[in-house]
């Protein structure tokens, strides 16, 4: 089942009460998830706060993306794609409104930093309009030696 912005289960309604993490369950996506995490993602697509996301493109994430979890329903999501052994990116992170605050984001991005880290990936970038969130998370602009990543837009996103 997952967990809808409109609908919140009593079990969901009790875990909010206690503002713990403690039940969250961030885990390895499967199969089986990939239509339920892009429902998950629509509002944060249709919000122009995410990239619109197929389920071919989450399949050729499975290896990396990960969804959070509360008492089995689906409250974020964030995947690792890896470019090369230099470098990777946080993308698709996602977290439910009703739960953002909570430290569900860090974890979900935590478990991409060590994902990257276990493959010897040497840096790991995030495209963000959350700024602060990533800076927490130990994300800066600067890169070693002043480097910093620019942008060139080559088609219109209206």
């Amino acid at each position: 089942m997952m967990l809808s912005q409109k609908h919140i289960s009593q079990d969901y309604r009790q875990f909010m009460s206690q503002k713990t993490v403690t039940q969250v369950i961030i885990r390895l996506a499967d199969n089986e998830d990939l239509k339920q995490i892009t429902e998950f993602i629509q509002p944060f697509i249709d919000e122009r706060k995410l990239l619109p996301r197929t389920i071919d493109e989450l399949e050729h994430l499975i290896n990396t993306l990960y969804v959070a979890e509360v008492n089995g329903d689906i409250v974020g999501c964030a995947a690792l794609e890896i470019y090369s052994k230099k470098l990777a990116e946080v993308r698709s992170l996602a977290v439910s409104s009703q739960i953002q605050g909570l430290g569900v984001g860090r974890k979900l991005v935590s478990a991409c930093v060590e994902l990257a880290q276990q493959h010897d990936i040497l840096e790991v970038m995030a495209v963000t309009s959350s700024e602060a969130f990533f800076k927490a998370c130990g994300f800066d602009f600067t890169l070693p030696g002043e480097k910093k990543a620019l942008f060139f837009q080559t088609q219109n996103n209206d």
